[in-house]
């Protein structure tokens, strides 16, 4: 098996595979992203984003997507919130997570949308299946391989799951020994060095410790 990082592309044309692609990669309102989640079924998606942007400005243009069925978007903080998708995916799209999902490949999320619109993707499988959506991503998408590595990178993935604000958290926490046994810091040491309340910093903490655990037991 192996691991394999992806790069994506449609070059400017993603509204050509679906509106809430061009969106993602090519609107103002999204500095930009992680794809956390998805389920895609019956010609429909449900799919979750953490977004780094203008939460009113996106939710303007969802306003004009029709292949949005429904959506829920909750602020994080001043510059970021989760989204929540509902699409009717069409024939393009449809095509396209098809072939991500094809066989026993598994991707690893959070999938990353760079502030140039590229998506950068991990995927574990065969390498036959790996070559598979390389070559079968639909037109205009283009497909590149970026890095190639054994299963030993796929659990560099689970530290990928937390937010900016939630890495910055545990860093801080583990360089004040919160962690160490027995404990040297308290969350009221911790909150501080991230310049917020006692109450977010533990809520940091336990959003982090809960992302890291199932990503470890439970994939």
């Amino acid at each position: 098996m192996k691991h394999v990082r992806l790069e994506l592309t449609a070059n400017g044309r993603e509204r050509e595979i679906h509106p809430m692609y061009d969106l993602l990669a090519n609107h103002s309102s999204v500095d930009r992203a992680k794809t956390t989640h998805w389920n895609a079924s019956g010609g429909e998606l449900g799919i979750m984003h953490f977004v780094y942007g203008d939460l009113t400005a996106f939710e303007a243009e969802l306003a004009d997507i029709d292949s949005v069925l429904d959506y829920e978007l909750t602020r994080v903080d001043d510059d970021s919130f989760d989204a929540y998708l509902r699409c009717v995916t069409g024939d393009a799209a449809g095509d396209l997570f098809e072939t991500l999902t094809r066989g026993r490949l598994v991707v690893v999320h959070p999938i990353e949308w760079d502030p140039d619109g590229t998506q950068s993707i991990a995927v574990v499988g065969s390498p036959g299946e790996i070559q598979a959506v390389a070559d079968g991503v639909p037109d205009p998408v283009e497909c590149t391989v970026r890095e190639i590595g054994g299963l030993e990178k796929a659990a560099e993935a689970a530290t990928a799951k937390l937010s900016d604000r939630q890495r910055e958290a545990l860093e801080s926490a583990l360089d004040l020994r919160y962690y160490d046994a027995p404990r040297e810091a308290s969350v009221e040491d911790v909150a501080p060095e991230i310049g917020c309340a006692r109450s977010t910093a533990a809520e940091h903490l336990r959003k982090t410790e809960s992302k890291l655990l199932h990503s470890v037991f439970r994939g």
